[in-house]
């Protein structure tokens, strides 16, 4: 089995990790717009915390984030940034979403795609976006 590995000073690796963000009692606050933009900002905050995100999708109350890390990687800080940085911005564009107290949910759902392949892990990704 072959692997697609990130090459370090010491180390190789693969680590793909399966995320889902969920909107704070599930309110369908991700259309209209929002879950485009939300997209592009997910990409800007993983380039500066040296992620790659491999695929990202949104329903009008969730996304699903596919993305490469490194062992060094403090993914709940990745998490907390992003529900931070997307909440502040998103709010600054899209005004409704002030009425909100929270954007998104507390918890989060974050799982290795070691048990079923990546393509697999894509195609149903792709498959969730039934708009935006």
């Amino acid at each position: 089995m072959g692997y697609d590995a990130q090459s370090g000073i010491h180390s190789k690796c693969s680590l793909q990790y399966h995320l889902i963000l969920a909107t704070r009692c599930r309110y369908n606050l991700l259309e209209g717009g929002v879950g485009e933009d939300l997209k592009e900002q997910i990409d800007s905050i993983a380039e500066n915390k040296d992620i790659e995100v491999l695929n990202k999708e949104t329903d009008e109350d969730h996304i699903h984030i596919l993305f490469r890390a490194t062992p060094i990687t403090e993914l709940s800080k990745f998490i907390n940034s992003l529900k931070g940085v997307t909440t502040r911005k998103l709010r600054n564009k899209h005004n409704h979403l002030e009425q909100h107290s929270a954007l998104w949910s507390p918890s989060y759902f974050l799982v290795t795609t070691g048990e079923v392949t990546l393509n697999q892990l894509k195609e149903y990704v792709e498959q969730q976006g039934g708009f935006g």
